[in-house]
C-alpha cells in the first residue's frame, strides 16, 4: 500500500494531467515539490524534538537560549511549496460531499 508521500505525489501528478499540463519540466517540478515536503517534515520533526527554543552554550559558563532556526525555515519551506503549486496551477481538490447523519 503506497505511503502518504506516493499519494500526494500521484495526486499532484493525476492534477497536472487532468489539467492538460505535458512536458517533463513539469514533471520536474513536482519531484522538486516532493523534495521540499521531505525536508518540511524533517523541520517539523526536529521542532517537536528540540523545541521552538534551543539552549545553547559557548563556553562552561556561557549558555542560554536562542531560537530553534527550524522555525523560520519550515516557514520558508512552506512558501517555496505554495510557490510551486501555484507555478503548476495545482489547487485544492475539491471534497466529496457527504450525506447528513441524523442525531440519534
Amino acid at each position: 500500500m503506497p505511503g502518504k508521500r506516493e499519494k500526494i505525489k500521484q495526486d499532484l501528478i493525476n492534477q497536472l494531467e487532468e489539467n492538460g499540463i505535458e512536458g517533463e519540466h513539469w514533471f520536474d517540478l513536482v519531484d522538486d515539490y516532493m523534495s521540499l515536503w521531505d525536508i518540511k517534515n524533517k523541520l517539523i520533526d526536529d521542532i517537536m524534538e528540540r523545541g521552538v527554543n534551543i539552549r545553547y552554550q559557548n563556553g562552561e559558563n556561557q549558555y542560554g537560549w536562542k531560537k530553534n532556526d527550524s522555525v523560520g525555515n519550515l516557514h520558508k519551506t512552506n512558501s517555496q511549496m505554495i510557490k510551486l503549486l501555484n507555478k503548476l496551477g495545482i489547487e485544492a481538490s475539491p471534497q466529496e460531499e457527504t450525506p447528513d447523519i441524523p442525531e440519534l
